[in-house]
């Protein structure tokens, strides 16, 4: 899909079709050997590091937001590094985070009912990391984040009105606050482009564009596609075409049929993470997988949900499916550290 889907941009800024595909199977093959890598590791081994790998996050994402250290594109500062050897830092804070919350809530066990006592702390440790990342800006990677945890102190044991309440609160604080919401109040053009899923044709040309030509490629496919290979909307109507919005052109060139495998692939992957957290050995391993599959599937609900228009635009890649080093290397490693909690499952 990578390859069907960035052929006509490949050809036009680097003469040729191919460029992209051949970067991504580096990537495939990078990833694999994380993947592997990380599956033969002990996963009580991040337990013991799960502080450090936090803290260096931590420092990570205050680097990128830094002028003149962090990398800025499209008008965002997401990351770190040199011309085409560049990283995105909240990559690596979404499975620092998840760790990091398993050690905690492994260790807290019985004070996860409690608030203040066990509550409170990671989710003010979510808050600070939401707020780094939020400051790049990044609403997509910070909304994922967010789930993810909150799916994790659920599974912990965490009362459902505690999250409730806090959900209300952080809802009402963004409303009334200098957030991203009443900022992009103030600014028209960025408070257009939150609001357009609503009604896209109300603004065709400008921040409405790119969700039509989204909407018309699955409109195009039908129930069988228009056939591999044979997209229309990727000869530059359809902007993202190999990276945000790459599940439009799957959709278009294998219709419903094509569309609907990958979200049971998804669903498959679901039912098999959280298989083993449910069978794992103990609390933080079972946590740890939770928050693994979680992460990994909520960013894929998302994705799927800004392309056909269900929710507002977050700018966040299709795991596995999408262009993108960086989030292929760290998904695949998030595999690896899955596999390796499977090795211990009670049969």
């Amino acid at each position: 899909m990578v390859y069907t889907s960035s052929t006509a941009i490949a050809e036009a800024d680097f003469g040729n079709r191919y460029y992209f595909l051949v970067r991504q199977v580096i990537w495939v093959g990078i990833g694999l050997a994380a993947m592997t890598f990380f599956a033969s590791i002990s996963p009580w081994y991040w337990q013991k590091h799960s502080r450090t790998a936090l803290l260096v996050a931590i420092g990570l994402l205050i680097l990128v937001i830094i002028p003149g250290v962090g990398i800025e594109r499209l008008g965002a500062r997401r990351w770190l590094g040199y011309g085409q050897l560049s990283f995105q830092p909240s990559e690596v804070t979404k499975f620092a985070y998840i760790m990091w919350l398993s050690t905690y809530l492994a260790k807290y066990a019985r004070d996860v009912t409690d608030f203040v006592r066990g509550l409170l702390p990671p989710v003010l440790v979510m808050g600070l990391l939401f707020g780094l990342i939020m400051l790049q800006p990044d609403l997509g990677t910070s909304m994922t984040l967010a789930g993810t945890g909150a799916l994790m102190l659920f599974s912990a044991g965490a009362r459902l009105t505690h999250l409730a309440g806090l959900g209300v609160v952080v809802v009402m604080r963004l409303q009334r606050s200098s957030s991203i919401f009443a900022r992009a109040k103030i600014d028209e053009e960025r408070w257009s482009r939150i609001t357009t899923f609503l009604n896209p044709w109300a603004d065709p040309t400008d921040s409405g564009y790119q969700i039509i030509q989204a909407l018309l490629a699955f409109g195009s496919g039908g129930l069988f596609g228009v056939g591999l290979g044979e997209s229309r909307q990727k000869y530059f109507y359809l902007p993202e075409r190999h990276t945000d919005m790459i599940y439009a052109v799957l959709g278009e060139e294998l219709g419903f049929i094509g569309a609907a495998l990958v979200l049971l692939l998804f669903f498959a992957f679901a039912w098999r993470g959280y298989r083993i957290a449910i069978q794992a050995p103990d609390r933080f391993t079972s946590l740890l997988a939770a928050g693994v599959t979680s992460l990994i599937t909520l960013q894929a609900a998302l994705n799927i949900a800004v392309v056909t228009a269900s929710v507002p635009s977050t700018g966040i890649p299709l795991p596995f499916l999408s262009y993108g080093g960086t989030s292929l290397l760290i998904t695949l490693s998030g595999v690896g550290i899955l596999l390796g909690v499977s090795r211990y499952c009670r049969n």
